[in-house]
């Protein structure tokens, strides 16, 4: 018998993605946000357009048997977006009302097994001090004091599901996703993370321009390519005996710097940088894959730069496009 899917933010980056991979997986998907994708048209089998937020939208979603359930549905953006604290109370409103809703609707529909994306938002700052030496270890999220509101809701919503299992019997699969970029993500407008927004801003620049970077581009990070970031899910979702929480995030960390000249080396262009007061988050934050080797047997390892020549490639020609409309 067919297994039946529903994704959650099936217009958004990931879950659009995740959607084309659980029908390549022969899943029947039912996809819901409040948009389509807007890069690509949609896998899913069947797309709701509706707002989360809303119980009778919920309700409706849910109104027949799945296998399973992807939860990626959020108020969310790059650093631009969620660390000047301008948008803190939407965030924390919007994404929180859609778990609220998702963990009890779902647990009253008797969803089946229901996945969590969580972020590495929630690692607390006091151990992201050190650019070089960041604690990103599961075990570490307490005591909390993660970096952003954004990331304070994503540590409520993991304990919200949590509870629901514990007292519902909801069975609940969480990761803390760390990064992830590719094609077919926001390159522009504000909600763009660093890596697509360094890819368009070096396909819009001649070979000896300056880009302007936020902070000294000291700082660091680790980046997760999309096809990676969705074989972890499904290893975490098909685990009999784990629920999570869990990394998926690589643990090639880089400089801010260094990810800019990759994606120059890319380029092919000799670009130079001028560091500017900007929100940043937190030094340093590196994916600890120690767990999910250990629990699911596998972890992430590609190389950062084959993921970024794709992405690089992606963004380029949609600048090249933009100019031409």
């Amino acid at each position: 018998m067919e297994k039946t899917a529903l994704v959650c933010g099936a217009g958004g980056f990931i879950g659009s993605h995740l959607v084309t991979k659980l029908k390549n997986e022969g899943f029947w998907v039912r996809g819901v946000d409040l948009k389509k994708p807007e890069f690509n048209e949609s896998s899913a089998d069947e797309f709701i357009i509706g707002d989360l937020r809303d119980p009778k939208v919920i309700q409706k979603v849910l109104d027949r048997q799945f296998d399973e359930v992807y939860q990626l549905a959020a108020d969310m953006g790059g650093a631009g977006f969620v660390f000047t604290g301008e948008n803190d109370a939407d965030i924390i409103h919007n994404s929180g009302l859609i778990n609220l809703n998702m963990a009890y609707y779902g647990t009253k529909a008797g969803i089946k097994k229901i996945f969590y994306s969580s972020s590495a938002c929630i690692y607390p700052a006091y151990n992201q001090e050190d650019p070089d030496n960041p604690k990103c270890s599961e075990e570490s999220a307490y005591p909390a004091a993660p970096d952003s509101d954004y990331g304070w809701e994503k540590l409520f919503s993991e304990r919200l599901y949590f509870a629901f299992a514990k007292n519902y019997g909801l069975n609940v699969k969480i990761a803390r996703f760390h990064n992830i970029f590719g094609p077919e993500g926001t390159w522009k407008g504000g909600r763009e993370k660093a890596p697509a927004a360094f890819c368009r801003k070096i396909a819009e620049a001649k070979d000896g321009d300056t880009i302007e970077m936020w902070g000294d581009g000291k700082q660091t990070r680790s980046f997760l390519y999309i096809d990676e970031c969705l074989e972890g899910i499904r290893k975490l979702m098909n685990s009999e005996d784990f629920n999570g929480p869990i990394n998926i995030g690589s643990e090639e960390m880089v400089t801010i710097n260094q990810l800019a000249e990759i994606i120059s080396n890319i380029a092919n262009k000799n670009i130079s940088i001028k560091h500017i007061d900007g929100p940043l988050g937190v030094r340093g934050r590196n994916s600890d894959n120690q767990l999910i080797e250990e629990k699911l047997n596998w972890k992430p390892n590609k190389p950062l730069s084959e993921g970024l020549e794709k992405t690089y490639k992606w963004i380029e020609n949609q600048v090249q496009n933009d100019k031409l409309n």
